[in-house]
């Protein structure tokens, strides 16, 4: 007698089939990975040398509009990734 655990496995593996990556994808996937963990450090670095600057400064009024740049720029470069990263599964 199965599990519950194991009907449901089941069931999903029926409506969506695992993906097998080839080595080569998963090198991409990896060198993708990389390049965006370099752009994410870049921007953080950047911006949190604005916001230290803008603290240092005094210029409280910016701090929130940086922070918020900050995120949403880090934001934008984890879609961008995820979205290389679904372009290269889907080969």
């Amino acid at each position: 007698m199965k599990s519950a655990y194991e009907l449901a496995m089941e069931r999903l593996e029926e409506s969506e089939p695992e993906v097998k990556l080839t080595d080569e994808q998963k090198a991409e996937l990896a060198a993708i990975d990389d390049k965006f963990k370099a752009k994410i450090a870049e921007r953080e670095l950047f911006l949190d040398d604005l916001i230290r600057k803008a603290e240092m400064e005094g210029s409280f009024l910016e701090l929130p509009q940086l922070q918020e740049q900050k995120s949403r720029e880090i934001s934008a470069l984890k879609d961008e990734c995820e979205a290389a990263k679904e372009t290269t599964r889907k080969g």
